[in-house]
């Protein structure tokens, strides 16, 4: 979500595995490993981000377009486009709330990983939700 480049993503990924892989040493217990890893690729994330975003746009985009088995609907890609396009711009902490939050997170492991309270954490949620709704109304689509 934080590139649109592939590029771009597999050096975020990349960065990713070191930093946990540097980082399990400091793994207490005192979550969940999975909240845990999601706490460290999210601030990974989060500084390689503002460091590409320094950076000179170095790519050119090239537009692709997929083919399609025959018989596919395309209505539920369209849908994942819009919202998509909606999540980006959202900031980069409705980013991490909206996306843990489809991944099932629960509140409280949300409010751990971004070190919110979990009261802060359903508000937030709940103001994203209607901030996505808006941008996905104002691009023109609306979701049946």
């Amino acid at each position: 979500m934080y590139f649109d480049q592939l590029e771009d993503q597999q050096d975020l990924f990349q960065e990713i595995i070191l930093q946990l892989w540097k980082s399990l040493n400091s793994f207490k217990g005192n979550s969940e490993f999975s909240s845990w890893m999601y706490r460290v690729a999210l601030n990974t994330a989060i500084v390689f981000f503002k460091k590409e975003k320094r950076k000179p746009d170095k790519y050119t985009s090239i537009k692709i377009e997929p083919i399609e088995p025959e018989g596919y609907n395309t209505e539920k890609d369209q849908q994942l486009v819009h919202f998509y396009k909606a999540v980006k711009k959202l900031n980069k902490i409705e980013k991490a709330l909206i996306l843990q939050y489809i991944e099932g997170f629960s509140g409280q492991e949300i409010a751990e990983n971004l070190g919110l309270s979990e009261v802060n954490v359903r508000v937030k949620i709940n103001r994203t939700k209607s901030k996505l709704q808006e941008i996905v109304k104002n691009q023109g689509y609306e979701f049946r």
